[in-house]
């Protein structure tokens, strides 16, 4: 099983959004810029997150997107959900039955099969639910706060030059 690129892209949104200073929703178009993305690609992203509950859409000219939820209720497996769908690492496409056809072993060889991967479900389930944004976020700057920023109006690297 493999992840699409989608996930990470959802992953650097958030961060954005949880340093993105709360006076003021972040416009997707400057997601877009930030993060080198087509602003349709962005844009179908951000709409995956707001029917999932990730995120906030405000429409206007002073609109954009805002987290819906805190980044220590945010968990990884809402990203994976958001974007790629439930986890399912196992479809049958019915070649056990075909090898033993109309053999006796044919239907429990394939619920054994299903059953084994039902259970890779659920150990990925349960450890990407077991990790937060907030999680996350603290391992990467060391325990420190992300900085407010409105990336509306500024860059890291202008922020990082004023202080």
């Amino acid at each position: 099983m493999k992840f699409t690129s989608g996930v990470e892209q959802a992953a650097a949104i958030v961060v954005l959004l949880a340093s993105q200073d709360l006076k003021s929703p972040l416009a997707s178009d400057e997601i877009s810029r930030i993060l080198e993305v087509s602003p349709s690609y962005i844009k179908k992203l951000t709409r995956r997150m707001v029917i999932k509950g990730i995120i906030n859409s405000v429409s206007g000219t002073k609109g954009g997107i805002t987290l819906a939820k805190s980044k220590n209720e945010l968990t990884v497996l809402d990203l994976i959900e958001a974007i790629e769908g439930p986890i399912n690492v196992y479809q049958s496409t019915g070649l056990i039955q075909n090898s033993f056809k109309d053999g006796l072993y044919a239907e429990k060889g394939s619920e054994v099969i299903s059953s084994m991967f039902e259970g890779a479900n659920q150990l990925l389930v349960q450890y990407f639910s077991s990790i937060t944004i907030a999680d996350l976020l603290k391992q990467s700057t060391g325990g420190s706060d992300l900085p407010k920023i409105d990336w509306n109006t500024m860059s890291l690297a202008h922020f990082l030059n004023k202080k």
